[in-house]
């Protein structure tokens, strides 16, 4: 396997997550945003989309991190991310979305920097657009934590799943971002607790040979 990130890239910390607890082992290709590498001939040869992560096996080139997630677990399934029942898989599937959709593409770097760029937003309003729907996203989600009474220390129930790789690095995002996290506990408490865990510590950002 050979997986192409950058070490901040909340897509690539959820894949990096996932297959960490799936325990698979990967050559980790860095691809520098900072820089835009993800923009060059090289890289769109890849990724016409000119985005990470992408993760190459078997002959396979597979993009957009949901659907490298699934293919994971329907590939390798020693290890399951989805709960047995489907009312759970639903669950665990919704909360996800709630994240990877609603709340990361919207704060993600190339909208900022179009922001930054292109409309000439200042950084103290780049702020508060990050903070309005990080804040929006996690208000939500914090109801459905606490509501969830047969929760244990995960998203869903007593073990990682997507939820969890799809959380952790959006926390990481909000901290970044000066977010106050103290409205949400449930959330707070879920990431560290992942946090614990190797797979997770292994996926952190600053753990990854492109962090500086």
């Amino acid at each position: 396997m050979k997986l192409y990130g950058y070490f901040r890239s909340g897509t690539s910390h959820r894949l990096r997550i996932a297959l960490n607890l799936k325990g698979l082992e990967y050559e980790y290709i860095p691809v520098n945003l900072f820089k835009e590498q993800h923009l060059q001939p090289e890289f769109k040869a890849i990724n016409p989309q000119g985005l990470v992560p992408v993760l190459e096996v078997d002959g396979l080139r597979l993009f957009q991190s949901p659907a490298i997630i699934e293919w994971l677990e329907e590939t390798y399934t020693d290890t399951p991310l989805l709960p047995e029942d489907s009312f759970g898989r639903m669950r665990v599937r919704a909360l996800s979305a709630l994240v990877g959709c609603d709340i990361h593409p919207i704060n993600n770097r190339r909208i900022l920097q179009y922001l930054r760029k292109d409309l000439s937003v200042d950084e103290k309003e780049v702020q508060a657009w990050c903070h309005r729907w990080i804040n929006d996203g996690f208000t939500a989600l914090e109801k459905h934590l606490a509501e969830d009474k047969e929760r244990g220390d995960f998203c869903y129930g007593n073990k990682p799943t997507f939820a969890d790789c799809y959380l952790v690095p959006q926390v990481y995002s909000a901290r970044r971002f000066n977010v106050d996290l103290t409205p949400y506990p449930n959330i707070v408490a879920v990431d560290e607790h992942c946090r614990s865990l190797e797979a997770f510590i292994k996926a952190e950002p600053e753990n990854q040979s492109d962090a500086f």
